[in-house]
């Protein structure tokens, strides 16, 4: 299978940067799988897991927020708010979080705040998801 270079961007770090096979991003219309050779695209990133496979060993995983994909020239960049790789969240913490953001939502002060504890909740649920799916070293 044919390699094409990743970059993760993090707000705070580089997160990843590499060659990889394939690539899966939490996208607004669902999942997006990425290949070598893929079309140039510019997409908005939603929470939720990040699943690629890098040049050499196994696929790896990572909760994401919010962001933007960009695929030109056979390169792709992801700018995202956090990445986290799984084994660095803690569930307990993120599990509170969630139930935080539901309650938050319940009562309902505003629009604006209920749309913040809607994408809390939502980065809660993909960093528990992570977690979940992870079955050994980074």
């Amino acid at each position: 299978m044919e390699l094409f270079r990743l970059r993760v961007l993090a707000s705070d770090v580089s997160f990843f940067d590499g060659l990889c096979r394939s690539v899966t991003v939490p996208c607004v219309d669902g999942e997006l799988g990425i290949l070598a050779h893929h079309s140039n695209l510019i997409a908005a990133v939603v929470p939720g897991e990040l699943r690629f496979q890098p040049e050499e060993g196994a696929p790896r995983t990572a909760a994401v927020s919010s962001g933007l994909l960009k695929i030109e020239g056979g390169e792709m960049l992801l700018l995202v708010d956090t990445a986290e790789r799984p084994e660095d969240i803690d569930a307990n913490r993120a599990r509170r979080a969630a139930d935080a953001a539901r309650e938050a939502m319940l009562q309902k002060r505003s629009i604006q705040e209920y749309r913040s504890a809607q994408a809390d909740l939502a980065r809660a649920v993909s960093r528990l998801r992570a977690k979940e799916h992870w079955h050994g070293p980074y």
